[in-house]
């Protein structure tokens, strides 16, 4: 793995930009210079963070998002990848 994180990323299982190696690794986002813990999805290209809107569910019970854009930084929250 690289230092650096993806581009684009979810924590969603269905979406094409979920990568399970990467999030058990520990990905951090800071939005427009606060840490984010309740990020459903980003885009550091694009400038952008999906978070959940409260507890309100979709008819599919999934949570609903709201897009924020600002300033996104990614990191990993360790400094190395685990070694299998």
């Amino acid at each position: 793995m690289t230092d650096k994180p993806p581009n684009h990323l979810s924590i969603n299982p269905k979406s094409p930009f979920y990568d399970e190696a990467i999030l058990d690794r520990g990905i951090g986002i800071r939005f427009n210079g606060v840490e984010k813990h309740n990020v459903e999805e980003y885009n550091v290209a694009e400038n952008w963070i999906r978070v959940a809107a409260g507890k309100t569910l979709d008819r599919k019970g999934n949570p609903l998002t709201i897009k924020l854009k600002g300033t996104v930084e990614a990191y990993f929250r360790d400094t190395a990848a685990p070694d299998e």
